[in-house]
């Protein structure tokens, strides 16, 4: 006899529905895994049963009222197969206990998945019949759908305050950031530039040239420095990225770099670039930063290739491809995280990151391979405007 034509099924269709609706109220896995197993007991005749949690791929006994289990345990044969078949699984006779000589006669194995992927399987054990039937498999269906719907939504909301507070932390980092730079380093650059003027009053020839270029990078920082606070300080306010002209960006930023760089060479036809890109204020930032590392990470003179690609109709590539000596591969996505190097960098690892983290701003990608040369090819993906 099927569930639906139990005599007593609109009173466990009631029982099982306020389940759910208490199970959706819980806090935590440990108070779904709880009150499944207490509705297990009041609603159903079995002597055992056992609550299996999925997480990650791995699934492990949560609670069980069968004194051959513990929280942790591994799981048995019945709850793989009914994983990785994702349909309720039957066993009888023999093969229905846990142990040898075992009194159990009747095995149920439940799963029940959220979106094709299994995160909770109900176990029961029978003592007094030979076969659990459609009467409880079906019910016990019902009851752990509840649970893996309650699980989820528990693992959701924790991974939705993970990301809250990891957001909170790094606008912290980001505002002490702010902070140090306008102060501390700011600061410093007041002088740098100040004593660079009372220099060049004194000086002449190439060294002169020295000078001017000093106070031209140590004028360039201070100035990013500025619109980096700027853009920290109206961070919440901020509009999406606008329209920028590709080619006026690049030629700002090959024109400064290649005055800061005697053993650069960039190699730039303006006419290729003829686009509308989507990226903010700090979108020459990302092209200087790359030019500068080709220069700054290799001991011999380099050659920067810019080119672009259209892969599609909704994004550009701009790749900076160089002769130099190139990224190893093992730390090509290392490179761009904040504080990562290369082996042989002596920088701060800081240029990179704060590449990937404003191109990410924008809407776009970046990464570096080999170049046809041998060196590094940096492809920064961007949206079209």
């Amino acid at each position: 006899m099927s569930f639906e034509n139990q005599p007593d099924f609109a009173s466990q269709v009631a029982d099982l529905n306020r389940y759910g609706q208490a199970l959706n109220s819980c806090e935590s896995v440990d108070e779904v895994v709880s009150l499944t197993l207490e509705a297990v007991s009041l609603l159903f005749d079995f002597p055992y049963a056992s609550f299996v949690v999925v997480g990650n791929g791995h699934p492990e006994v949560a609670d069980s009222t069968n004194p051959h289990f513990e929280p942790g345990d591994e799981v048995t044969d019945v709850v793989t197969q009914a994983i990785e078949s994702g349909e309720t699984v039957r066993r009888t006779g023999a093969e229905a206990g846990v142990v040898e000589d075992s009194d159990v006669t009747a095995t149920l194995a439940v799963p029940a998945s959220i979106v094709d992927e299994v995160m909770v399987v109900l176990v029961t054990r029978a003592t007094s019949i030979d076969e659990i039937g459609a009467e409880h498999a079906e019910p016990l269906e019902i009851l752990a759908s509840h649970a893996a719907t309650a699980i989820s939504n528990i693992r959701s909301r924790e991974q939705l305050e993970r990301a809250r507070q990891d957001l909170e932390t790094r606008k912290e980092m980001v505002e002490l950031y702010d902070r140090l730079l306008r102060h501390d380093l700011g600061n410093d650059l007041q002088v740098i530039s100040g004593f660079t003027d009372f220099v060049a009053d004194s000086v002449d020839g190439d060294t002169l040239d020295y000078v001017e270029r000093i106070k031209h990078a140590a004028d360039d920082a201070a100035d990013l420095i500025e619109r980096v606070g700027d853009i920290v300080s109206t961070l919440e306010e901020a509009d999406e990225p606008e329209p920028k002209p590709l080619r006026r960006e690049l030629e700002e930023t090959v024109t400064t770099v290649d005055t800061q760089f005697d053993e650069l060479t960039v190699e730039f036809d303006p006419a290729d670039f003829e686009y509308q890109v989507y990226g903010g204020d700090l979108l020459d930032s990302v092209f200087t930063n790359i030019l500068s590392n080709a220069a700054i990470h290799n001991d011999d003179p380099v050659t920067v290739s810019i080119y672009v690609e259209q892969p599609n109709a909704e994004t550009i590539v701009v790749g900076f491809a160089d002769d130099g000596s190139g990224v190893p591969e093992a730390v090509r996505d290392e490179i761009f995280e904040m504080g990562q190097k290369g082996p042989e960098s002596e920088g701060t690892g800081l240029g990179l990151g704060f590449v990937r983290a404003l191109t990410e701003s924008y809407g776009g990608t970046v990464e570096v391979r080999e170049s046809e040369a041998g060196g590094a090819d940096f492809r920064v993906v961007l949206e079209r405007a």
